[in-house]
């Protein structure tokens, strides 16, 4: 039987397919919760053709993904997929965007990997075995001071007060003289970029599972901290707010966005 990590890198990769397929070429776009909040036939394929080959392997598991809902089994296992992160960007053909899946266990990611199609990076964790991209082992950087660190941030299609809050937090950093501040638009890459030390930390007011299963994972294994803005452990389960890092600069960053949260 194909292992849980092997099958979670398959999945992504499968998803990247699809995205290849649509990306720049004018696919059908609808809005759903929210007129900012975009739904491509890339997402729905995506996540039938992931769904579609973990079943071939663990029909009894469970899955917890963005577009569509599944009957739930007695199996402990879950899998967590957001088959196309940074709908938005891919609508509009800017190459930031991925495939993200994770498996749970009980209450713990085991096994992760987050794919992007237009680099061909695959980033993939287990738990205890260390973190990669494309077969080699990654780790967080080394920066402990907010002077030495680029940010990435991430606003969720609210455009009210987690909109502002997130605002404030940039203008915060930027005083407090970090290197930079990005937003990229894609929260399963920008937690893999913390992990192989692109950006020393990440932050986000409000994530769903999908968004933030896999990389988090990722990050922890390759050194970093993911909590919630209490230092709290992060649920599975929820739309939550979620603090990425390095560890270097864990509270730090804590100390700068409890003041909006």
């Amino acid at each position: 039987m194909i292992s849980y990590l092997e099958l979670a890198k398959l999945a992504a990769l499968r998803a990247g397919k699809v995205h290849k397929k649509y990306f720049c070429n004018n696919p059908s776009v609808k809005t759903k919760s929210s007129t900012f909040d975009l739904l491509t036939i890339a997402d729905t394929e995506a996540e039938k053709a992931v769904v579609s080959l973990i079943k071939k392997y663990y029909p009894q598991h469970n899955f917890l993904a963005e577009e569509f809902r599944y009957r739930k089994t007695d199996s402990e296992y879950t899998w967590i997929i957001d088959p196309l992160d940074g709908t938005n960007n891919f609508a509009s053909s800017m190459p930031i965007f991925c495939a993200s899946v994770a498996l749970k266990f009980k209450n713990e990611i085991i096994a992760g990997a987050v794919y992007d199609m237009t680099r061909n990076e695959l980033f993939y964790a287990q738990k205890h075995r260390g973190a990669f991209l494309n077969g080699k082992r990654i780790s967080v950087n080394s920066a402990s001071e907010l002077k030495e660190s680029l940010l990435i941030t991430g606003i969720y299609y609210d455009r009210g007060k987690k909109m502002e809050q997130t605002l404030d937090t940039i203008k915060d950093f930027l005083y407090q003289h970090v290197l930079d501040v990005r937003r990229l638009g894609a929260a399963a890459l920008d937690l893999c970029y913390v992990a192989c030390g692109r950006a020393a930390g990440f932050w986000e007011f409000e994530l769903s599972p999908w968004d933030f299963a896999a990389g988090k994972l990722i990050v922890e294994e390759a050194g970093g901290m993911v909590t919630g803005s209490s230092e709290e452990a992060v649920p599975l389960t929820k739309k939550y707010f979620i603090v990425a890092s390095n560890a270097k600069i864990h509270r730090k960053m804590l100390s700068i966005i409890s003041k909006r949260s």
